[in-house]
């Protein structure tokens, strides 16, 4: 086998290495551009997972590595004149340069044939000439953009400055600071990787590095400039710079990761920001990976699909880590106003990698001084705290997500509804919502939603509430009203979820007569003053009748696409008059039909808005216009915002991820102070627990895990050893509250 190498950065270099160490008769080149004694940037950090990998896979590199790692434990955060401390996070750094020493040295005593200062001949070339390619030519890959039609890149290009420098002293942790100059917030990322040297790193929005004059400097002026700016955390030193220049980080994502006998490897494939680790790890990784690959596959496509079969899940996983943390600092200045502990757990769990429960091994002084600024009572979780609405005091944190049922009987709910919502109640949640309960027959989504336009659904309504109240004490329920606009008169979910009726479809009504799929769903007509006030008055009557039928809350829906959300996304409210065109004017009927349920709503009752922080879609809803709208409903006497995402348009393209809507809730928090209700694939009590700790919601709404488990609360309670009267279990149910014993597991 003939395998070329493109490009002589750390995973280039090992997976020539492994190539050949494997297989002595392989022909292994590499071709690098630049000098061997060329490197940019300075150190570089490797995880105890990926050194790991590198003994599994080659004990000789790991020795190597062993004697020039510089390991440290502590991350200090310094916020406001406080500096704070977290230990027990086990870093290990070298020199970029010394790395690349080492594995020039291992593929020279392996043969690898090591090109420098040799551009690299065509990828088609290579690719005729031999048997593997392998690209690892960064992120501005030659070899990825010569077939970019098969590998379909994605750049997306970020809102930070930032540069890579050094200081000739070792730092004794991971340090992150903050300094809050004329211009904006700038930051600093610094960490040791030697006895004698640290890398810097100082990030800032655009506009700030404008502002300051940045885009004006050369290499040696930019820093001095960021030594002036951090001269405490750098004890007055100079910064050396090495190539340096300021640049913005590229996100790379590539469909396809090989094509024909040619593979991307490393940041040519897929780059994280480095706030969360290094590039390096991430390419060493690779190279490990489709070593071992093409040693277990004796076909090369064979090979080079197990090698993207195993490392894709592992790299979005990353990215998505990487891209939490990226945002959380590219929206740093928002975040300062926090306590100095809750700002610093804030930003160590950033990228939801590292977690309350995870926190509390590593370092459980900290947690438990987090805690405590919390004001967690010794022995209580932090979901298991209480909150206030309005006037309605929840024991707990957890909220049973509003979840559509689609088996109401022309809107009445029925037994389904009072076992479903009652085991829900029964199951420990402080607040257990409804479905969305539509405001007229025509505002259904599907023939089976529940309803509140009748005063047999009050009735039957009141049924449900009843039994809550009186065999779950202390279990607030609301409910959730809402309309279905252009998404309405479509089948249940199970039976093809957004497709119309096969027959008895009802007319709808939105904001614009635009469909929600043109020549699948119907065109809706648009609301005129008269449909605007018919339905403004259906929502101020199911308020009336959910009022009697005893709910403690109502939760206002104007997300997801449907009639109100409608208004306020720029993407389906196309009016031209009063009630469209800028954020103020789509406000305009959301807020009127606020206003109105309000007023009839009683005063010691507390009122919530859901919404669609973002349409996850181009020309959308932007976090700017959330913020506006959440500031607006704040005004008119919302009581919290339930902040959810997407669902607008079919063309979205969210980014999935655990808990993956609930920087838009944090954002909100953060700009307004308004309590916020965190949504969007929050699974575990860890999750609630480091998003209360961290000040991201007040509350966390959970759908899923209430499916699985109704009495998901309690059995959090129960494995999290809390037994307060946060989280009391029905007395005929407490014999339950210890986990059953299972089998032996011991050999």
């Amino acid at each position: 086998m003939r395998v070329a190498v493109v490009g002589g950065g750390p995973g280039g270099l090992y997976a020539a290495a492994l190539l050949k160490r494997d297989d002595p008769d392989r022909e292994v080149t590499v071709w690098e551009r630049n000098a061997p004694t060329d490197t940019f940037g300075f150190g570089v950090v490797l995880s105890d997972e990926t050194l790991g990998g590198i003994a599994d896979a080659d004990p000789e590199v790991h020795a190597a590595l062993r004697r020039e790692l510089v390991r440290w434990d502590d991350i200090h955060i310094a916020h406001r004149g406080h500096l704070l401390t977290s230990t027990g996070h086990g870093f290990a750094a070298l020199g970029r340069r010394r790395l690349l020493e080492l594995l020039h040295e291992r593929c020279a005593r392996l043969g690898v044939h090591l090109r420098f200062r040799a551009e690299a001949p065509p990828a088609e070339v290579l690719a005729a000439g031999h048997d593997l390619v392998v690209a690892a030519d960064g992120v501005h890959s030659r070899t990825r953009e010569a077939h970019a039609e098969v590998f379909r890149p994605t750049v997306t290009t970020h809102r930070c400055r930032y540069i890579w420098l050094a200081a000739d002293f070792a730092l004794d942790a991971f340090r992150f600071d903050i300094a809050e100059t004329e211009y904006g917030v700038m930051q600093l990322h610094a960490y040791p990787y030697s006895d004698t040297s640290s890398t810097v790193i100082v990030e800032m929005r655009e506009e700030v590095w404008r502002a300051a004059g940045f885009d004006e400097l050369d290499e040696a002026e930019s820093a001095a400039r960021c030594a002036k700016h951090f001269a405490e955390p750098l004890r007055g030193r100079a910064l050396r710079s090495n190539n340096s220049a300021w640049t913005a980080f590229r996100t790379v994502v590539n469909a396809r990761w090989s094509h024909g006998n040619t593979v991307l490897l490393g940041d040519a494939a897929h780059t994280a920001h480095f706030s969360i680790g290094s590039g390096t790890k991430l390419a060493v990784e690779d190279a490990v990976a489709l070593a071992a690959a093409v040693g277990r596959h004796p076909d090369l496509p064979g090979a080079l699909a197990a090698y993207e079969a195993e490392r894709r899940p592992a790299v979005e996983s990353t990215q998505r880590a990487a891209a939490a943390s990226l945002r959380w600092f590219e929206e740093l200045a928002g975040q300062l106003d926090r306590p100095p502990r809750q700002f610093a757990f804030n930003l160590l769990t950033r990228s939801r990698r590292v977690t309350h429960d995870n926190l509390r091994l590593r370092d459980p002084a900290f947690t438990a001084s987090v805690e405590d600024e919390f004001g967690c009572p010794p022995g209580t979780p932090p979901m298991f705290t209480p909150f206030r609405l309005g006037g309605l005091t929840l024991r707990n944190r957890v909220v049973v997500s509003p979840m559509d049922m689609y088996v109401a009987e022309d809107g009445v709910p029925g037994d389904f509804h009072l076992v479903h919502l009652g085991a829900r109640a029964l199951g420990g949640a402080g607040l257990v919502m409804t479905e969305m309960v539509c405001v007229s027959e025509r505002g259904r989504i599907t023939p089976g939603c529940a309803g509140l336009w009748t005063d047999e659904q009050a009735e039957a309504w009141a049924r449900v509430t009843s039994f809550a109240h009186a065999q779950a004490p202390g279990t607030a329920i609301g409910v959730q009203l809402g309309h279905s606009g252009r998404k309405g008169s479509t089948r249940r979910m199970w039976e093809g979820i957004d497709e119309p009726l096969p027959e008895g479809n009802w007319p709808l009504v939105a904001a614009s007569p635009l469909p929600y799929r043109p020549g699948v769903n119907q065109t809706p007509h648009a609301l005129d003053r008269s449909g605007l006030t018919a339905v403004r008055e259906e929502f101020t009557a199911a308020a009336r009748r959910a009022a009697r039928a005893g709910f403690d809350l109502l939760e206002l829906h104007c997300a997801h696409g449907y009639l109100l959300s409608g208004f306020l996304s720029p993407l389906t409210n196309l009016r031209t008059d009063a009630y469209g065109g800028d954020l103020a004017g789509r406000l305009r009927y959301p807020l009127e039909v606020f206003d109105a349920v309000r007023e009839v709503w009683p005063a010691d009752r507390p009122m919530t808005v859901r919404i669609s922080a973002t349409d996850w879609a181009e020309g959308g809803t932007t976090s700017e216009d959330a913020v506006g709208i959440a500031r607006a409903f704040a005004a008119h006497g919302a009581d919290a915002l339930d902040v959810s995402t997407g669902q607008v348009v079919p063309e979205e393209r969210p980014e999935f991820g655990r808990s993956y809507q609930t920087p838009y809730a944090d954002r909100i928090r953060s700009a307004l102070g308004i309590p916020v209700i965190a949504v969007g694939a929050i699974s575990s009590w860890d999750d609630v627990n480091s998003l209360l700790l961290a000040g991201r919601a007040d509350l966390c709404a959970l759908a899923r895990p209430h499916l699985y488990d109704p009495h998901w609360t309690l059995h959090a309670a129960a494995e999290q050893g809390y037994a307060g009267p946060a989280a009391p279990w029905p007395p005929p149910y407490r014999a339950g509250s210890r986990r059953p014993p299972t089998g032996r597991k011991d050999p």
